[in-house]
């Protein structure tokens, strides 16, 4: 069945660096876009960026756009975010996700704090 396990999250001070690691399984990875989204405490869901299906083509929200970078390895069946120049707005559960079908992972929390 279609599983999406998140790694990476952890405790970063402001201006630091996170990889964020999305395995996923149970489909043909290389064939669908992937994306990344986050849900802070008490706010809404909302997307972060998104990759084609090659890693030719991205998308990023404006407000992590120069900071975040999108990745994936089709042959791993992996998908990544680093996440750079971090700020405490930041702070959220990651999850990443195909946007046609219904399964979110457990994803993986970040936070940013000094």
């Amino acid at each position: 069945q279609v599983q999406f396990v998140e790694s990476g999250g952890g405790l970063v001070q402001p201006g630091g660096s996170l990889r964020l690691s999305c395995a996923a399984s149970g489909f043909t990875f290389s064939t669908y876009a992937m994306s990344w989204y986050r849900q802070a405490p008490g706010k809404e869901r909302e997307l972060v960026a998104r990759i084609g299906s090659t890693g030719g083509n991205t998308d990023y929200a404006d407000s992590v756009k120069g900071r975040f970078t999108i990745s994936r390895d089709n042959a791993k069946n992996t998908v990544y975010l680093q996440m750079n120049s971090l700020k405490p707005e930041d702070t959220a559960m990651y999850y990443c996700k195909v946007r046609s079908f219904p399964h979110w992972g457990q994803g993986t929390q970040v936070t940013v704090s000094s």
